[in-house]
Protein backbone atom coordinates (compact mmCIF):
# COMPACT_ATOMS: atom_id res chain seq x y z
CA UNK A 1 0.00 0.00 0.00
CA UNK A 2 1.78 2.96 -0.90
CA UNK A 3 1.04 5.71 1.01
CA UNK A 4 3.57 8.32 0.49
CA UNK A 5 0.92 11.33 0.64
CA UNK A 6 -2.43 11.04 2.30
CA UNK A 7 -4.58 14.56 1.60
CA UNK A 8 -7.05 15.45 4.58
CA UNK A 9 -10.54 16.17 2.84
CA UNK A 10 -13.21 17.18 4.80
CA UNK A 11 -16.28 15.18 4.85
CA UNK A 12 -18.31 17.78 5.05
CA UNK A 13 -17.04 19.60 1.65
CA UNK A 14 -18.57 17.30 -0.82
CA UNK A 15 -17.22 20.00 -3.76
CA UNK A 16 -13.88 19.04 -2.77
CA UNK A 17 -14.14 15.14 -3.53
CA UNK A 18 -13.55 14.81 -7.32
CA UNK A 19 -10.89 17.69 -7.20
CA UNK A 20 -9.34 15.34 -4.70
CA UNK A 21 -9.35 12.20 -6.69
CA UNK A 22 -8.09 13.73 -9.36
CA UNK A 23 -4.67 14.94 -7.84
CA UNK A 24 -1.43 13.49 -7.10
CA UNK A 25 -2.08 12.19 -3.44
CA UNK A 26 -1.79 8.41 -2.79
CA UNK A 27 -4.41 8.48 -0.67
CA UNK A 28 -7.08 10.50 0.68
CA UNK A 29 -8.44 10.79 4.32
CA UNK A 30 -11.89 11.75 4.28
CA UNK A 31 -12.46 13.04 7.79
CA UNK A 32 -15.50 12.98 10.19
CA UNK A 33 -13.96 13.66 13.50
CA UNK A 34 -12.28 17.55 14.13
CA UNK A 35 -12.96 19.00 10.62
CA UNK A 36 -16.62 18.46 10.57
CA UNK A 37 -19.07 20.65 13.04
CA UNK A 38 -21.09 18.59 15.65
CA UNK A 39 -24.40 20.30 13.58
CA UNK A 40 -23.19 18.68 10.27
CA UNK A 41 -21.84 15.14 11.68
CA UNK A 42 -24.73 13.65 10.35
CA UNK A 43 -25.02 15.12 6.95
CA UNK A 44 -21.42 14.86 6.19
CA UNK A 45 -21.31 10.87 6.88
CA UNK A 46 -24.22 10.40 4.58
CA UNK A 47 -22.81 12.59 1.82
CA UNK A 48 -19.59 10.54 2.26
CA UNK A 49 -21.01 7.52 2.35
CA UNK A 50 -22.67 8.49 -1.14
CA UNK A 51 -19.82 8.93 -2.22
CA UNK A 52 -18.01 5.95 -1.90
CA UNK A 53 -20.92 4.00 -3.21
CA UNK A 54 -20.59 5.89 -6.69
CA UNK A 55 -18.84 4.05 -9.69
CA UNK A 56 -15.41 4.18 -9.38
CA UNK A 57 -14.65 6.83 -6.92
CA UNK A 58 -11.11 7.65 -5.66
CA UNK A 59 -10.13 5.20 -8.70
CA UNK A 60 -6.10 4.35 -8.24
CA UNK A 61 -6.41 5.80 -4.28
CA UNK A 62 -6.18 4.27 -0.71
CA UNK A 63 -9.11 5.47 0.81
CA UNK A 64 -8.91 6.43 4.49
CA UNK A 65 -12.26 7.44 6.53
CA UNK A 66 -11.67 9.09 9.96
CA UNK A 67 -14.32 8.10 11.87
CA UNK A 68 -15.12 9.77 15.54
CA UNK A 69 -13.60 8.29 18.71
CA UNK A 70 -14.60 4.71 19.87
CA UNK A 71 -16.69 5.78 22.98
CA UNK A 72 -18.63 8.50 21.35
CA UNK A 73 -21.85 8.12 19.87
CA UNK A 74 -20.67 8.96 16.96
CA UNK A 75 -18.34 5.97 16.75
CA UNK A 76 -20.69 2.92 15.13
CA UNK A 77 -23.17 4.96 13.06
CA UNK A 78 -19.61 6.28 11.37
CA UNK A 79 -18.64 3.13 11.05
CA UNK A 80 -21.36 1.65 9.84
CA UNK A 81 -21.79 4.10 6.84
CA UNK A 82 -18.37 3.75 5.72
CA UNK A 83 -17.47 0.12 5.82
CA UNK A 84 -18.02 -0.87 2.00
CA UNK A 85 -15.81 -1.66 -0.43
CA UNK A 86 -14.52 1.16 -1.80
CA UNK A 87 -12.74 1.52 2.04
CA UNK A 88 -9.12 0.84 2.33
CA UNK A 89 -8.55 2.05 5.97
CA UNK A 90 -10.17 3.16 8.95
CA UNK A 91 -8.47 6.03 10.88
CA UNK A 92 -8.96 5.70 14.67
CA UNK A 93 -8.26 8.75 16.64
CA UNK A 94 -7.83 9.17 20.48
CA UNK A 95 -7.28 5.21 21.01
CA UNK A 96 -5.06 4.60 23.96
CA UNK A 97 -6.09 0.90 25.18
CA UNK A 98 -5.44 -2.63 22.90
CA UNK A 99 -8.95 -3.36 24.15
CA UNK A 100 -10.29 -0.18 22.36
CA UNK A 101 -8.30 -1.72 18.98
CA UNK A 102 -9.91 -5.03 19.79
CA UNK A 103 -13.65 -3.83 19.68
CA UNK A 104 -13.19 -1.57 16.80
CA UNK A 105 -11.91 -4.52 14.53
CA UNK A 106 -14.55 -6.58 16.22
CA UNK A 107 -17.14 -4.48 14.66
CA UNK A 108 -15.85 -3.69 11.68
CA UNK A 109 -15.40 -7.72 11.17
CA UNK A 110 -19.47 -7.81 11.56
CA UNK A 111 -19.26 -5.50 8.42
CA UNK A 112 -16.72 -6.58 6.60
CA UNK A 113 -16.82 -10.16 6.70
CA UNK A 114 -13.79 -9.85 3.50
CA UNK A 115 -11.17 -8.32 6.16
CA UNK A 116 -10.09 -5.58 3.14
CA UNK A 117 -10.64 -2.57 5.51
CA UNK A 118 -8.03 -2.24 8.20
CA UNK A 119 -7.53 0.10 10.70
CA UNK A 120 -4.72 3.12 10.84
CA UNK A 121 -4.17 3.30 14.64
CA UNK A 122 -3.46 7.51 15.87
CA UNK A 123 -0.96 8.22 18.31
CA UNK A 124 -1.48 11.26 19.66
CA UNK A 125 -2.01 11.20 23.86
CA UNK A 126 0.54 10.82 26.16
CA UNK A 127 -0.71 7.31 26.86
CA UNK A 128 -1.20 6.29 23.29
CA UNK A 129 3.04 7.12 22.98
CA UNK A 130 3.77 4.56 25.96
CA UNK A 131 1.60 1.51 24.69
CA UNK A 132 2.23 2.47 21.13
CA UNK A 133 3.62 -1.30 20.49
CA UNK A 134 0.45 -2.96 22.32
CA UNK A 135 -1.84 -0.71 20.05
CA UNK A 136 0.33 -1.35 16.94
CA UNK A 137 0.33 -6.05 18.15
CA UNK A 138 -3.57 -5.35 19.14
CA UNK A 139 -4.94 -6.71 16.28
CA UNK A 140 -4.20 -8.69 12.67
CA UNK A 141 -6.58 -5.60 11.20
CA UNK A 142 -4.04 -2.66 12.33
CA UNK A 143 -2.42 -1.67 9.15
CA UNK A 144 0.13 1.32 10.66
CA UNK A 145 0.32 3.86 13.45
CA UNK A 146 0.17 8.20 12.46
CA UNK A 147 1.44 10.33 15.06
CA UNK A 148 -1.22 13.52 15.56
CA UNK A 149 1.30 16.03 16.81
CA UNK A 150 -1.70 18.94 17.80
CA UNK A 151 -3.31 17.07 20.10
CA UNK A 152 -0.17 14.74 21.85
CA UNK A 153 1.91 18.45 22.07
CA UNK A 154 -0.46 21.17 22.23
CA UNK A 155 -1.74 20.35 25.90
CA UNK A 156 1.75 19.34 27.33
CA UNK A 157 2.89 22.65 25.81
CA UNK A 158 5.79 21.27 24.03
CA UNK A 159 6.62 23.34 21.10
CA UNK A 160 5.70 21.46 17.56
CA UNK A 161 8.58 22.56 15.80
CA UNK A 162 10.96 21.25 18.36
CA UNK A 163 12.65 18.46 16.23
CA UNK A 164 14.33 17.22 19.41
CA UNK A 165 10.98 16.61 20.60
CA UNK A 166 9.66 15.50 17.20
CA UNK A 167 12.93 13.07 17.00
CA UNK A 168 12.04 11.70 19.92
CA UNK A 169 8.48 10.94 19.32
CA UNK A 170 8.91 9.46 15.84
CA UNK A 171 11.52 7.25 16.55
CA UNK A 172 9.37 5.95 19.19
CA UNK A 173 6.53 5.46 17.54
CA UNK A 174 8.33 3.96 14.20
CA UNK A 175 10.54 1.10 16.79
CA UNK A 176 6.57 0.68 18.08
CA UNK A 177 4.65 0.11 14.59
CA UNK A 178 7.76 -1.90 13.91
CA UNK A 179 6.91 -4.37 16.07
CA UNK A 180 4.11 -5.64 14.56
CA UNK A 181 5.49 -5.94 11.40
CA UNK A 182 3.67 -2.36 10.14
CA UNK A 183 4.75 0.69 8.49
CA UNK A 184 4.17 4.57 10.57
CA UNK A 185 3.06 7.62 9.26
CA UNK A 186 3.84 11.04 10.29
CA UNK A 187 1.61 14.00 11.54
CA UNK A 188 0.17 17.39 9.70
CA UNK A 189 2.38 20.00 9.32
CA UNK A 190 -0.26 23.01 9.50
CA UNK A 191 1.90 26.11 7.69
CA UNK A 192 0.97 25.71 4.34
CA UNK A 193 2.56 28.43 3.16
CA UNK A 194 6.21 27.28 4.36
CA UNK A 195 6.72 24.41 1.46
CA UNK A 196 10.55 24.32 2.94
CA UNK A 197 9.94 23.66 6.41
CA UNK A 198 7.55 21.01 4.99
CA UNK A 199 9.91 19.17 2.93
CA UNK A 200 12.34 19.58 5.60
CA UNK A 201 9.60 17.47 8.08
CA UNK A 202 9.12 14.97 5.15
CA UNK A 203 12.82 14.00 4.57
CA UNK A 204 13.88 13.89 8.58
CA UNK A 205 10.76 11.72 8.99
CA UNK A 206 11.78 9.56 6.38
CA UNK A 207 15.07 9.42 7.63
CA UNK A 208 13.29 7.94 11.31
CA UNK A 209 11.84 5.57 9.28
CA UNK A 210 8.08 6.87 8.48
CA UNK A 211 6.40 6.06 5.08
CA UNK A 212 4.24 8.75 4.54
CA UNK A 213 3.03 11.52 5.70
CA UNK A 214 -0.68 13.66 6.23
CA UNK A 215 -1.04 16.82 4.16
CA UNK A 216 -3.35 19.25 4.90
CA UNK A 217 -3.60 21.33 1.62
CA UNK A 218 -2.91 20.20 -2.10
CA UNK A 219 0.31 21.92 -2.08
CA UNK A 220 2.20 19.37 0.23
CA UNK A 221 1.11 16.19 -1.89
CA UNK A 222 4.29 16.97 -4.52
CA UNK A 223 6.78 17.23 -1.52
CA UNK A 224 5.43 14.32 0.34
CA UNK A 225 5.92 11.82 -2.37
CA UNK A 226 9.18 12.88 -3.14
CA UNK A 227 10.30 12.80 -0.15
CA UNK A 228 9.31 9.13 0.64
CA UNK A 229 10.84 8.01 -2.08
CA UNK A 230 13.80 5.82 -2.20
CA UNK A 231 16.02 8.29 -4.04
CA UNK A 232 18.43 6.94 -7.16
CA UNK A 233 21.57 6.52 -5.12
CA UNK A 234 19.37 3.94 -2.78
CA UNK A 235 18.23 2.45 -5.59
CA UNK A 236 21.77 1.77 -6.64
CA UNK A 237 22.94 0.65 -3.76
CA UNK A 238 20.46 -1.70 -2.80
CA UNK A 239 20.87 -3.38 -6.04
CA UNK A 240 24.37 -3.62 -6.13
CA UNK A 241 23.94 -5.33 -2.32
CA UNK A 242 21.34 -7.80 -3.52
CA UNK A 243 23.43 -8.60 -6.71
CA UNK A 244 26.18 -9.67 -4.20
CA UNK A 245 24.51 -11.39 -2.08
CA UNK A 246 22.59 -13.23 -5.09
CA UNK A 247 26.38 -13.69 -6.31
CA UNK A 248 27.94 -15.15 -2.99
CA UNK A 249 25.03 -17.73 -2.77
CA UNK A 250 25.41 -19.26 -5.80
CA UNK A 251 29.41 -19.85 -5.04
CA UNK A 252 28.48 -21.06 -1.21
CA UNK A 253 29.94 -17.97 0.30
CA UNK A 254 28.41 -16.81 3.48
CA UNK A 255 30.17 -13.20 4.22
CA UNK A 256 29.35 -10.19 1.45
CA UNK A 257 31.96 -7.32 1.07
CA UNK A 258 30.25 -4.88 -1.04
CA UNK A 259 32.47 -1.66 -1.86
CA UNK A 260 34.36 -2.42 0.84
CA UNK A 261 31.16 -2.37 3.31
CA UNK A 262 30.52 -5.93 5.18
CA UNK A 263 27.10 -6.72 4.37
CA UNK A 264 24.74 -8.92 6.99
CA UNK A 265 21.03 -9.85 6.99
CA UNK A 266 20.14 -6.42 8.15
CA UNK A 267 21.72 -4.86 5.20
CA UNK A 268 19.74 -7.23 3.24
CA UNK A 269 16.45 -6.68 4.69
CA UNK A 270 17.31 -3.19 4.03
CA UNK A 271 18.01 -2.90 0.41
CA UNK A 272 14.58 -5.61 -0.17
CA UNK A 273 12.76 -3.03 1.70
CA UNK A 274 13.74 -0.22 -0.96
CA UNK A 275 13.69 -2.08 -4.11
CA UNK A 276 9.94 -3.46 -3.22
CA UNK A 277 9.01 0.52 -2.64
CA UNK A 278 10.98 1.64 -5.65
CA UNK A 279 9.23 -1.37 -7.42
CA UNK A 280 5.43 -0.54 -6.03
CA UNK A 281 6.36 3.32 -7.19
CA UNK A 282 7.21 1.72 -10.68
CA UNK A 283 3.77 0.09 -10.54
CA UNK A 284 1.35 2.71 -9.32
CA UNK A 285 2.97 5.15 -12.10
CA UNK A 286 4.67 8.21 -11.30
CA UNK A 287 2.00 10.66 -10.19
Amino acid sequence: MLMRSKLFVPASRPDLFAKAAAGPADALSFDLEDAVPAARKAEARETLAAYLREPSPCAGKVVVVRVNALGTELFAADLEAVALPRTDLINLPMVEEPTAVVEAASRLERLDATGHIRLLVNIETPRALRRAADLACAHPRVAGLQVGYADLLEPCGIDRVDEAALGQIRVAVRLAAAEAGLPAYDGAFAAVKEPEAFRAECEAARRHGFAGKTCIHPSQVNLANAAFLPSPDEVRWSRRILAAAAEAETRGLGAILVEGRMIDPPFLARARAVMALAELHAGTGTR
